[in-house]
């Protein structure tokens, strides 16, 4: 129970230190300053909706009865923001692409591989 409460704390840390240097970054573009207390009711938002994504994320999983979150998982989860909902489709299938070249290179090193091989074989005999 501690280490989970710990554990809760460091990342509350963690979003509360990203979105501090997030505020401070847009401020300095706008030429305003945030005042802690706001700082530290976005942290909290923040906290809270990552906490409500994951637990949706997990729902979604399980209601397919699967124990991994896919894309369109997380494509759902993200429906009720139409910027948003774009931003994840549009990365996902960049994820995607990448994903495909790098399968297609290992194979063609696979295949190059194999036929490097096969020469110095024949020179052998």
């Amino acid at each position: 129970m501690d280490e989970e409460f710990s554990r809760s704390q460091r990342l509350k840390a963690a979003v509360h230190f990203t979105v501090s240097k997030i505020c401070e970054e847009i401020g300095q573009d706008c030429g305003k300053e945030f005042n802690k207390l706001v700082i530290a009711a976005i942290t909290e938002t923040a906290f809270k909706q990552c906490d409500i994504f994951a637990k949706d994320l997990e729902a979604f999983a399980r209601h397919a009865k699967r124990t991994t979150i896919t894309v369109e998982d997380v494509k759902l989860a993200a429906r009720r923001s139409t910027s948003l909902a774009i931003y994840i489709t549009q990365k996902g299938e960049e994820l995607t692409s990448t994903h495909k070249e790098q399968r297609e290179r290992k194979k063609k090193q696979s295949g190059k591989s194999d036929e490097s091989e096969a020469p110095a074989k024949g020179s052998e005999d």
